[in-house]
């Protein structure tokens, strides 16, 4: 081996990362068994920083631009051992290069549904998914708290830690934006603001900034879907008990119709269930239409036997027990239906 390769192999004149591809974090330079050519160049490009480590220990952090290593630029060079010839000798440290980069569209989603405390329906489980952002900015914490001593930490290795940061704020946000579960999906910029907001601070802790959040989609599990269409319905038949038993008997059609299908006497029953309830509304409707309006209107409340008066108090008893009445309207709806009794 030639005396200049013998040089080129032992120090280290030029410092710097060409970074191939995304993805990385934070890389470390070979150094290997060589050493640092005092007034040695550190190039850091834009996007980047460059923390020097020495003795284990963080020396300093520097930004985009050329520096050479002197004591001037690295005051800890003047504590180094073994330096007794006015500072020339080489010397033996770390050097991690950290990306400052923005990393785009980082996908965070709740694997399971999220309890919630809404305003108008109480607890609720939603699901919800988006993206966001983030980039380094302080190369010292992110060194010391996350990349360490590892050649190469890249996105995928914090992907884990930050997607559960996310989830864990969501009640958070949602609490902060003030925002009812109704209205969640036409203010999803809100959400999300809400949401950026409560992540931030445990993002810092780790030398990060979360610079964008997105909320693409927000829903419930599919059975309290049901719940909020059931609700949706009630509200809009009121507290009118002749469109809350229509109501009912559409509800009820579907599952009717296809217990019928499956042949069989219990079929063959609920069908004629079906057709009996539909039948008793057709014929109530055609009787106020004969009836008019003012007669209607001045009529006295059509009685009903107990057995029907104590069904239909069950049903309301589960829906009451289900969220779908309030205390209130099951009161109002008993009060009324106990008045028909024959």
């Amino acid at each position: 081996m030639g005396l200049m390769d013998f040089i080129k192999k032992q120090f280290i004149d030029i410092i710097e990362w060409t970074e191939a591809g995304d993805g990385v974090l934070a890389w470390r330079f070979p150094i290997a068994d060589r050493e640092i050519q005092y007034g040695a160049s550190l190039t850091v490009r834009e996007s980047q920083l460059a923390v020097f480590v020495n003795e284990g220990k963080v020396a300093d952090v520097f930004g985009p631009g050329m520096h050479k290593l002197t004591t001037q630029t690295l005051p800890v060079l003047t504590y180094l051992k073994n330096w007794d010839k006015l500072f020339e000798s080489p010397f033996k440290s770390d050097v991690y290069f950290v990306s400052t980069r923005q990393q785009i569209d980082q996908r965070w989603g709740t694997t399971q549904p999220v309890t919630i405390r809404d305003k108008d329906f109480g607890a609720v489980r939603l699901r919800a998914f988006g993206n966001y952002a983030y980039s380094v900015v302080d190369a010292k914490l992110f060194h010391t708290q996350i990349s360490g001593t590892r050649d190469t930490y890249t996105v995928a290795d914090l992907e884990g830690q930050l997607r559960g940061l996310m989830l864990q704020h969501i009640s958070d946000a949602v609490a902060g934006s003030g925002i009812p579960f109704l209205d969640l999906a036409a203010n999803q910029i809100e959400f999300a603001k809400q949401l950026q907001e409560a992540n931030q601070p445990e993002f810092a802790k780790l030398g990060l900034r979360l610079d964008a959040v997105t909320v693409q989609s927000v829903s419930l599990p599919e059975e309290l879907q049901k719940i909020l269409d059931q609700k949706i319905g009630m509200g809009m038949v009121g507290n009118d008990m002749g469109k809350f038993m229509q109501y009912q008997t559409a509800q009820s059609l579907p599952k009717f119709a296809e217990g019928a299908g499956q042949g069989g006497v219990v079929g063959d029953a609920m069908g004629l269930g079906a057709g009996v309830a539909l039948g008793q509304v057709m014929a109530q409707q055609l009787n106020q239409g004969l009836q008019g309006a003012p007669a209607a209107a001045a009529a006295a409340p059509a009685s009903l036997r107990p057995d029907e008066v104590m069904a239909t108090l069950e049903k309301l008893a589960d829906l009451k027990s289900k969220g779908i009445l309030t205390e209130e309207e099951f009161s109002a709806k008993k009060a009324e239906l106990l008045k028909k009794l024959v």
